[in-house]
């Protein structure tokens, strides 16, 4: 589904990207580890068309996307959860929503975008018994739901999510991360960053582990578990929901 072949991107003189090559297959949930600056955030930031790129290919579908504005990528089917959630803080939970879905809405299939809220309620029911609360008084884990359930509305065939469990509690992470393990099964795949590698590397097929803006390691996740490297680097020895790693 996504292709991408010796991606460069910088910061003015900085280099962020050294040649990155990674693919996702579709239907599979695929995680990237690293620890800070390693460039995670600068890679998803590039396949969205938030940041230009230098050199080399992404492809989506076999079609080059590297260089397209954020809004054509959106169109192609691909759509990024940030990090820090970035909801509309003025605008109610059901707002938020029906902002995920503006192209549905702009071309008057209202009925098809409540049908999607009313599944985005039997994902996180807390957000229903919330729609007409302002995102901004929303809990962190609540915040981070409805961040997830925006970016569904748009329905994306690839959803790019980074550190969806930054600041929340264990619980709330098992929660988000059980959702997420979901995604594949209502088409939509998942490449992830995490900051909790365990976590993710438990729910992912694949793993990336990145430093120095270079993909160093990669393969199945539950090869990367057992990996002495990774697990000197990025486990440590808490267990699921409890790593204070940052990466």
């Amino acid at each position: 589904m996504l292709e991408i072949t010796d991606l460069h991107v910088a910061y003015g003189a900085i280099e962020a990207l050294k040649g990155v090559s990674l693919s996702v297959k579709e239907g599979s949930i695929a995680c990237l580890i690293g620890g800070n600056g390693a460039g995670k955030t600068t890679l998803l930031r590039a396949v969205s068309g938030l940041l230009p790129v230098r050199e080399g290919r992404i492809q989506f579908e076999g079609r080059d996307i590297a260089g397209q504005p954020a809004e054509a990528v959106v169109r192609l089917g691909i759509c990024h959860v940030p990090e820090g959630r970035q909801n509309f803080a003025g605008l109610s939970v059901r707002d938020n929503l029906l902002l995920g879905a503006y192209r549905l809405y702009r071309r008057s299939r209202r009925g098809e975008v409540e049908a999607d809220i009313q599944r985005i309620f039997q994902l996180f029911p807390i957000l229903e018994r919330r729609q007409r609360q302002l995102a901004g008084t929303l809990s962190g884990g609540e915040q981070q739901m409805l961040a997830i359930g925006r970016v569904l509305m748009a329905r994306p065939r690839l959803m790019l999510l980074d550190e969806p469990s930054v600041g929340l509690a264990p619980l709330l992470v098992r929660e988000i991360l059980r959702t997420i393990q979901q995604l594949p099964g209502r088409g939509t795949t998942p490449l992830l960053v995490e900051q909790n590698a365990r976590a993710a590397l438990r729910i992912a097929d694949h793993g990336y582990v990145m430093e120095g803006g270079r993909i160093v390691l990669q393969g199945p996740a539950r090869d990367l578990l057992a990996d002495e490297r990774v697990r000197r680097a990025y486990l440590g020895r808490r267990g699921e929901g409890e790593s204070k790693t940052r990466t």
